[in-house]
């Protein structure tokens, strides 16, 4: 998996490519510990985003509740696929999605 990370002031976008998995996920996990600090708006872009597993989602969990705290987190250009886990494990419900 690819991580490509801009930012912008208080925004942060963070493009995926490949896949969100139980190999990735910790990667993921770090890179965004590391780059959290003073973002008020986190914006994923998942346009290149293949797969995501139940590893992934839970990274995405943790995200979600710390940016609850200090602004807000977008997801956008989810595929269908990734968008069908989203609907199966009520993560469409809990994420802001674009």
């Amino acid at each position: 998996m690819t991580i490509k990370k801009t930012q912008n002031g208080n925004q942060l976008t963070v493009a995926l490519e490949g896949r969100l998995d139980t190999t990735t996920a910790p990667q993921l996990d770090q890179e965004l510990k590391a780059s959290l600090e003073g973002v008020t708006e986190l914006v994923f872009d998942f346009s290149q985003l293949a797969y995501v597993s139940s590893a992934g989602l839970r990274v995405l969990l943790s995200t979600q509740k710390v940016m609850n705290v200090q602004g807000s987190m977008v997801v956008k250009n989810v595929n269908q696929d990734v968008m069908d886990i989203f609907e199966v494990t009520g993560f469409s419900d809990i994420l802001t999605i674009e």
